[in-house]
């Protein structure tokens, strides 16, 4: 969870690559800030202050040291400053817990790594003394809370038993970027930041995400939860992308079941932030994932700040002071761009500027019409880019294909869906996705010598799940699609319909040429009929006529401007209709036909051969 695979894969990677370079930078973005500031007079008027806000971190800081009580969390304080979760281990799991760091750059941006022993950070603050800078300190025991408290200094070596002094000389600080960084921010940019508001500390939550381990660290990534105005989605994104040190961009953006939360009212760690009207919910990758990392990890003794009350550096946001333009983060090809692929349930995804103007010049590529169709008149912009960001968040893709429009030979399928339909499964597989393909009862065994061609020629690296669909009953598609008919568990998550007849209005299934094909199909069209009422489970139809399963999302289109379009129309939607060129047109005249005669499917072939094992993705 966190980035979606696909964005990353269509360009969206390289800004990730970039922000991680970032993150492991010595070039961290400062400001000179005077922090001597313990005379008596100017103590005085800090105590004094009744706006906390406006103060530096290092009187903050001064302030906390002192214990001052008006100090409950730091969310909405030193606005414009980074602030940071401390994690304190026993020095014989520093390296791994680095480790651990550096393979979970996002929930884990790692700003400063101490000595053993040592209280101060001179690279983000001055004057700091790390057992009595942080207004609440959790301490463990054997991977168990035992207790919070307000300093460390009975940890330290001031205190006069031995056994106690041995414990900070043996312990090392790692300080790790914190979202309360970004919400200055946030608030420059007119993007209202719930908690602040409403004086409470942001929401975390357990995910069902696992991180990359690295020794004995393995745990579950938390996420902090921010609604936003969905008005302001892009511009959230935008300013946050920019605060790698904050953990940059969201890693999920709408139903937080996605993630495994179950229920927003019930936070893991923090207080519950009240949604108002036209907020979604949005989430980043939270560095209290460190502290899972300790519970999983039960070291004899630990340390942590209590979440929600960070460590106030004097560095500057990013935002405020821009990463350079040779980290790509600034780059406007790279910046990120959200949109909405499903309503239920609520899912937006991202991709780079530059991953979204390949897709709509592709598009624009399999919209040419060789043949002279008039398919230009299905065209819907930016049909294919939702198609693939809604495939880059699904795990397990049904395909289906077969058009018998040459109802009088055998095999009479159209040439164009099976390489299609191979193609994608290529790719999916490559993704580590599963993938079954879905055929007609008579294309079976056809369909199976396919596959077991295509792996033994290494086109496929596995064979694929070869069934079929039969209408047995007012529940079959619900049976089919989801375990023991329960919608809450859907075998899939995407359905994809290439080059497949679709049933017309009247129920029959026609060619162009209007000739009713419906003995030779079977009723495949009921999966997406069903899937449309099973919140997970989204559908692509890809097409060059109208007439093909899921191309019913055009139908009024194709009976005003398809030959026969009134007759042959396609009646059943899919969420995202692709209309892709028919190559056929200049073949035929020549008694010829090609392997692949649909240019959607030459476009996925090729991405299929730029997945190979070691192949980049520019």
């Amino acid at each position: 969870m966190t980035y979606t695979v696909l964005s990353a894969l269509l360009g969206y990677r390289g800004w990730f690559r970039t922000q991680r370079a970032y993150l492991h930078s010595s070039k961290i973005p400062r400001r000179n800030v005077n922090i001597t500031v313990s005379s008596g007079s100017v103590r005085a008027k800090m105590e004094q202050s009744d706006n906390l806000k406006s103060l530096t971190p290092a009187e903050l800081r001064l302030l906390i040291r002192s214990e001052d009580p008006r100090i409950r969390n730091t969310t909405g304080l030193a606005n414009g400053y980074q602030q940071a979760n401390v994690i304190i281990l026993p020095d014989k799991l520093a390296d791994d817990f680095e480790e651990f760091c550096q393979k979970n750059p996002v929930p884990l941006p790692l700003l400063y790594r101490s000595k053993s022993g040592q209280s101060s950070c001179p690279p983000l603050a001055k004057c700091v003394d790390i057992r009595t800078d942080i207004s609440e300190y959790n301490v463990y025991e054997n991977g168990k809370l035992v207790k919070t408290i307000s300093n460390l200094q009975s940890y330290s070596s001031d205190i006069r038993s031995q056994t106690e002094q041995n414990y900070w000389s043996s312990m090392v600080s790692f300080y790790l970027g914190c979202s309360f960084g970004f919400e200055g921010s946030l608030k420059e940019a007119g993007i209202p930041v719930r908690n602040v508001e409403q004086g409470t500390n942001v929401s975390m939550y357990k995910t069902s995400l696992f991180c990359v381990g690295a020794g004995v660290f393995r745990c579950p990534l938390v996420v902090t939860m921010r609604p936003i105005p969905s008005a302001l989605l892009d511009a959230a994104v935008n300013v946050t992308h920019l605060n790698p040190l904050a953990h940059g961009a969201p890693v999920h953006i709408g139903d937080p079941a996605f993630l495994g939360i179950q229920d927003l009212s019930k936070p893991d760690y923090g207080e519950c932030v009240d949604l108002q009207t036209g907020d979604v919910t949005v989430f980043w990758a939270c560095g209290v994932t460190a502290i899972e990392a300790i519970l999983s990890s039960k070291p004899s003794l630990a340390f942590s700040h209590s979440p929600g009350c960070m460590f106030l550096s004097d560095i500057q946001e990013p935002s405020i002071n821009p990463p350079s333009e040779s980290t790509n983060l600034t780059t406007s090809e790279f910046i990120p761009r959200c949109f909405l692929i499903s309503h239920n349930p609520l899912l937006y995804s991202l991709a780079s500027q530059r991953a979204v103007n390949k897709i709509r010049k592709m598009e624009k590529i399999i919209g040419e019409d060789p043949g002279q169709r008039g398919i230009k008149a299905l065209f819907v912009e930016d049909e294919l880019l939702l198609s693939c960001l809604a495939l880059s968040h699904a795990s397990s893709v049904a395909i289906t294909t077969g058009f018998p429009t040459h109802y009088m030979y055998s095999p009479p399928d159209e040439t164009d869906g099976p390489p299609g339909a191979i193609a994608m499964a290529s790719m999916l597989l490559s993704l580590g996705k599963k993938v079954t393909i879905i055929t007609d009862r008579r294309a079976v065994n056809l369909n199976r010598d396919i596959i077991n061609e295509c792996v033994k020629k290494g086109i496929l690296k596995t064979t694929v799940p070869l069934v079929t669909f039969e209408d047995c009953g007012a529940d079959s598609a619900l049976q089919f699609l989801c375990h023991n008919g329960d919608p809450k568990y859907p075998r899939f998550d995407h359905l994809v319909a290439i080059e497949r007849s679709g049933r017309a209005a009247d129920g029959n299934y026609y060619n162009m040429r209007g000739i009713n094909i419906k003995h030779l199909v079977d009723p495949i069209d009921d999966l997406f009929i069903a899937a449309k009422n099973i919140p997970g489970i989204m559908t692509t139809g890809i097409g060059d006529g109208g007439n093909e399963l899921g191309m019913g999302k055009l139908k009024d289109k194709v009976k005003a401007f398809m030959t026969n379009g009134k007759l042959i129309a396609c009646d059943v939607p899919a969420d995202y209709a692709i209309t892709a060129a028919d190559l056929t047109a200049p073949f035929k005249r020549k008694a010829q036909r090609p392997a692949s005669s649909n240019l959607f499917i030459l476009y996925v072939e090729l991405w299929c051969a730029r997945l190979a094992p070691g192949a980049t993705v520019n």
